[in-house]
């Protein structure tokens, strides 16, 4: 096994699994460094299918307490797993709905440098507009969201179809908007990861299928393992986080990613889809 193409797989997992839940948008990241390390190819798009599934599997993990007693709840019908069920449930349509139709069109014209750049800078100014909102939330706890709020959530999250956006991003920032607490916000964002995340890589694994090779089982358990750590250090970490801090620290680092972006496709640095 090429101990540098290993090397390769284990960066990309720690990227993948630190920018898949912070809002700063994990594709324009995987772009950057997928770009930079020479791995930006087909099988490049199997390897984040795959990356992308371990980082879920550490969400599940972080909460396994929270999701057995749901699904426990939810065959005795207690109310409080009912709710949080049909708001993921109502939260994850939109976005479900608007990616079968868009996401093409999407991937043709808006995976370029200055979509994606304009796309992090123009997200750091909705941070700093939330974050500087003076209003008392009025949701503090992620069982007290209603159908109208996860419904509100999840359009929010369609936003994220924009590469560069961020889909945690786009969901903590709007649920806050909305009146959600920043804690809450956080984790329903995590909680309907769940189920986006799922679905988007179950359509990738078919849509890639083809290219899943058996000699590439050494760099995608490599990939995995260190998105999985690295993702379940960073969900733990930001909750602890957002329970006494901003996210203001995250909009200053999207304003100074997006410059990034435009330099590196300016000077060739990277090599963008669609390019």
């Amino acid at each position: 096994m090429d101990i540098v193409l290993l090397l390769k797989a284990f960066v990309l997992g720690i990227v993948e699994g630190l920018t898949e839940f912070l809002p700063v948008s994990s594709t324009g990241h995987l772009i950057i460094a997928g770009s930079l390390l020479d791995f930006n190819d087909e099988r490049g798009k199997v390897f984040e299918v795959v990356i992308q599934f371990a980082a879920i599997l550490a969400v599940c993990w972080h909460f396994r307490e929270r999701i057995l007693t749901t699904l426990n709840g939810l065959r005795s019908r207690e109310p409080v797993a009912i709710r949080l069920t049909r708001n993921l449930i109502l939260a994850f349509i939109p976005a479900a709905v608007l990616g079968l139709l868009l996401s093409s069109k999407i991937k043709a014209h808006l995976f370029a440098p200055v979509p994606v750049a304009l796309a992090f800078i123009a997200g750091a100014f909705v941070i700093f507009w939330a974050e500087r909102r003076k209003t008392i939330p009025r949701i503090l706890s992620v069982d007290e969201l209603t159908a109208v709020d996860a419904i509100k959530i999840g359009f929010c999250q369609s936003l994220a179809l924009i590469p560069g956006t961020s889909r945690s991003g786009a969901t903590i920032i709007g649920a806050m908007l909305f009146g959600v607490s920043r804690q809450a916000a956080t984790e329903f964002s995590f909680f309907l990861a769940i189920p986006t995340l799922f679905a988007a890589t179950l359509h990738e694994v078919l849509k890639y299928h083809a290219l899943f090779r058996a000699e590439d089982i050494g760099i995608l358990a490599v990939g995995s393992f260190s998105s999985f750590i690295f993702a379940f250090i960073t969900v733990k970490a930001l909750l602890k986080y957002v329970s006494s801090n901003t996210f203001i620290p995250f909009a200053w680092y999207r304003i100074v990613f997006g410059v990034f972006v435009l330099y590196s496709a300016w000077s060739g640095l990277v090599t963008w889809a669609g390019d």
